[in-house]
């Protein structure tokens, strides 16, 4: 086994590990603070909503799409003076999860969107009914209702996020991914790429398995 592993430092394995899960965390925590507001406003200013907008809709989902579609790898590029500008720096997990953040709240936004239409109709119509504000239906109706797909929404981001911190260590980023590019690519030494993706896949199945069992747990309510 170490003949196999023989170009493997799991010092550096477990310190490009936390680098990753540092960058999944804090990029996860910002897109799901940015994104969810974001999707709710997208959602009300749609159309037949309770703030139907058509100017407002229209110009927030051309700006998601724009960004849904642009590739991640040029966002990390265009995006190096801005990021420099608020963190000081465009390397490391600081430089990382600016463009993270950026790739991953549009995207996001949208799913949330997508959750919220499928609430269905009547719930709305009776909370107003009752003579609910605004806020109250948001909090009280929307949201709860539309929980398990938020739950699945945030699910698919992280995992979504995973591969983006891997793309990350083209620009320096650090992490597995970068790893994997220093070592596994550039060096050609294939167990630390081997190693460095195995490990990424473990972290998309933890994931994945913990987010369907909390959409699981929340549809029984």
């Amino acid at each position: 086994m170490e003949a196999l592993l023989a170009n493997v430092d799991w010092y550096e394995i477990w310190l490009a590990t936390l680098d990753t899960l540092l960058m999944l965390g804090g990029s996860l925590l910002f897109t799901i603070l940015l994104g969810l507001p974001l999707g709710v406003l997208l959602f009300l200013t749609g159309p037949r909503q309770l703030f139907e907008n058509g100017p407002l809709y229209a110009f927030l989902s051309f700006v998601v799409n724009v960004l849904r579609s642009l590739p991640f790898i040029i966002l990390l590029i265009v995006m190096i003076p801005f990021t420099v500008l608020i963190t000081g720096t465009s390397l490391g997990v600081a430089g990382a999860i600016p463009p993270l953040v950026v790739g991953a709240a549009p995207f996001f936004a949208r799913l949330v969107e997508t959750a919220l239409r499928e609430v269905d109709r009547g719930i709305i119509e009776a909370t107003q009914a009752m003579g609910a504000t605004t806020r109250q239906i948001i909090f009280n109706a929307l949201l709860p209702e539309a929980r398990p797909g938020i739950i699945a929404a945030v699910t698919v981001t992280a995992i979504t996020l995973v591969s983006y911190t891997a793309m990350a260590g083209v620009v320096g980023a650090g992490g597995l991914g970068d790893l994997a590019i220093r070592f596994g690519y550039q060096r050609f030494q294939t167990d630390v790429m081997v190693v460095t993706v195995v490990l990424l896949l473990m972290l998309v199945q933890v994931l994945q398995s913990v987010g369907d069992k909390l959409v699981t747990h929340f549809s029984r309510k």
